[in-house]
């Protein structure tokens, strides 16, 4: 009996020192494995490595000759953005040329008509000082005649006596001739007229002259000292009986005798207006002193 239970426990003994030895050869082997996993993940890395550079690689050497598919469509897409963008700017340089040219063209038009109004306004003008110089000279020469003054000069007279045989020829006179009578007017032309109608004024009781006579010159009735009206001129415009005139602008022209005249004013100059008559187009220089005075009466009328 005894001896059945030490062979037991021997049996046992060698038993748990084989599970032993078992055990530790199950770990052993475990850990082989685990290093052999660990070389396999480094050598997998390493080769994804390598093949993600050759990959790289290969995609700058194709990208180097122009033959990445990557490049060469975003080569196509910006050909394409710069193409358009060239296209835009066609067309706005086209569109700025066009707008340039019509501007061109219709300051053209505008500079050629206001030049020829220009050139109208002024021929307007000098004909008309023109005129008015022509009356003012034919009013002092019947002046001139009314009072008996001439500006004539008479020849003087001398005697030529006969030569005699031995008498040396005589030597042309070589002196200057005289220099023509010259007037110089120290006075205004409204004072000049003011006084031709005065003249006038004095003469007629004297010297009827009839209407059909050619020295017969119509003047201006006497003007009432009392009345007098607001007149002036400011920037190009009338200010009259307070009221703003212009030019161009449609009027009546009245004096003192009752006459009333359509007009329109022509030119507005610094101490006088000029006004056009609609009858037969003559013009008229009216000054500020005989509006002023009453001599002329201004009133406005419509354009129609």
């Amino acid at each position: 009996m005894l001896a059945l239970f030490r062979e037991s426990c021997c049996w046992i003994d060698s038993t748990t020192k084989l599970a032993g030895i078992c055990t530790d050869t199950e770990d052993a082997s475990e850990t082989d494995l685990a290093k052999h996993d660990e070389d396999d993940y480094v050598e997998i890395k390493e080769q994804m490595y390598q093949d993600k550079l050759a990959s790289l690689k290969r995609q700058l050497q194709q990208l180097q000759e122009g033959t990445l598919q990557e490049y060469q469509k975003r080569m196509k897409k910006l050909d394409q953005q710069y193409k358009e963008r060239l296209r835009n700017a066609d067309l706005f340089l086209q569109l700025e040329t066009e707008q340039v040219e019509r501007n061109y063209i219709k300051e053209k038009k505008a500079a050629v008509k206001e030049f020829d109004d220009k050139k109208v306004e002024l021929k307007e003008n000098l004909i008309a000082e023109l005129e008015e110089k022509k009356k003012m000279i034919e009013n002092e020469k019947l002046t001139m005649e009314l009072t008996g003054d001439s500006m004539e000069v008479k020849p003087i007279m001398t005697r030529k006596l006969r030569r005699r045989p031995n008498d040396p020829v005589p030597i042309p006179d070589k002196r200057r001739k005289p220099a023509p009578a010259q007037l110089n007017y120290l006075l205004t032309d409204e004072q000049i007229m003011e006084d031709l109608r005065t003249l006038n004024k004095l003469k007629s009781p004297k010297r009827p002259v009839s209407p059909s006579s050619p020295e017969h010159v119509p003047s201006a009735p006497m003007e009432s000292p009392t009345q007098r009206y607001e007149a002036r001129i400011e920037d190009g415009k009338l200010y009259y009986d307070k009221r703003w005139y212009h030019k161009s602008q449609a009027i009546y022209l009245e004096s003192k005798d009752n006459t009333k005249i359509s007009c329109v004013i022509s030119t507005v100059g610094t101490n006088e207006i000029w006004v056009r008559k609609t009858s037969d187009s003559t013009k008229m220089r009216i000054y500020l002193g005989q509006l002023q005075r009453g001599a002329f009466v201004i009133r406005r009328r419509s354009a129609a």
